[in-house]
């Protein structure tokens, strides 16, 4: 592990000049940092923002991978943001992992880094309460360097493409349901984080194997150092010791939840982009039959669908832990 941990920290040295600064670029000396690859995310990204913003995010380090719907001018007119911009393979960049990590190693070292996805909303128990800070401060008093979360894919009613939203509105008002109760979790031999399968594409799109089905398990938050490395998104990272993140019966380990909000309604235009370009997975073949059935504009909602209520909903569902905190 400490020999691929060194070869994943060169590959991404290597790709160091593949990302340039158009703005921003001072970085605040305190505070939780996120870092995030996007492209074509303007639908999103006003409520991202501002989400994060409430939480207590200092400053936002983003790389745009060639945005062609105003992202990009609408990243770069935000005080609290530094942005790269770069025309390369995604794919070939680990679907941006490697960018993120120059940035990281750069910006990051000694400080609470927080990378996320541009269609992805972190909630904590009591985050209406208490911000980023004080979570960090908590973990930190704990001697924890990393915090887990599980991604819990959101869903409308009815046909995905026929809901209505605009740019700036919140993703929750339209995806206000889940899949509650059939996630299952396993230790992984390699890395020993907790592997956890399941939920709505699971059940729609993976049943003849579930073995491919997306993996729900993350560790978005991290007390960064420059030696560390994410391996596959953040679902897993070196060393190994920071993939011990969840609650396994000791009853002391706060947790998160990742709401996923992939499916507004332009999900079949992203899903026909993604196709066509062949930059979102590593057996895109595989894969094509998932997104076919994305552009088809499905109803992914079913009689067990639970609607969205907030984070104590998710604590008395067990897809977050309260732990201590």
């Amino acid at each position: 592990m400490r020999w691929k941990r060194r070869r994943l920290l060169y590959r991404s040295w290597k790709r160091r000049n593949e990302i340039n600064l158009i703005s921003g670029g001072q970085i605040p000396s305190d505070g939780v940092l996120v870092f995030s690859t996007m492209r074509n995310e303007m639908l999103r990204l006003p409520h991202w923002l501002d989400h994060y913003r409430a939480l207590g995010v200092t400053h936002f380090l983003v790389v745009d991978n060639g945005s062609d719907d105003g992202t990009t001018d609408y990243l770069t007119a935000q005080p609290d943001v530094s942005v790269w911009t770069t025309d390369h393979s995604y794919k070939a960049s680990r679907f941006g992992v490697d960018w993120l990590t120059c940035l990281q190693r750069e910006h990051g070292h000694g400080r609470w880094c927080l990378t996320v996805d541009a269609d992805e909303l972190l909630v904590y128990p009591d985050d209406k309460r208490r911000d980023l800070n004080a979570l960090t401060a908590h973990l930190d008093n704990d001697g924890r360097r990393a915090f887990g979360c599980l991604m819990l894919d959101l869903y409308p009613k009815g046909p995905v493409g026929k809901a209505s939203y605009e740019a700036g509105d919140d993703p929750l008002s339209i995806l206000r349901w889940f899949d509650a109760d059939n996630y299952r979790a396993q230790l992984h031999r390699v890395f020993g984080n907790l592997w956890i399968q399941g939920g709505v594409r699971d059940r729609l799109f993976f049943g003849s194997q579930p073995e491919r089905a997306p993996t729900l398990n993350k560790t978005p938050l991290v007390k960064w150092n420059s030696g560390f490395a994410y391996v596959t998104s953040t679902h897993q990272i070196l060393p190994r010791r920071l993939n011990d993140v969840f609650d396994t019966g000791q009853g002391d380990r706060v947790s998160g939840v990742l709401l996923h909000t992939k499916f507004l309604p332009n999900i079949g235009a992203k899903s026909q982009e993604e196709l066509s370009r062949g930059q979102h997975f590593e057996n895109s073949d595989l894969y094509k039959p998932y997104y076919a059935a994305l552009i088809d504009d499905p109803d992914l909602w079913c009689d067990a669908s639970v609607t969205y209520t907030g984070p104590d909903q998710l604590v008395n569902l067990g897809l977050m832990s309260r732990g201590n905190w």
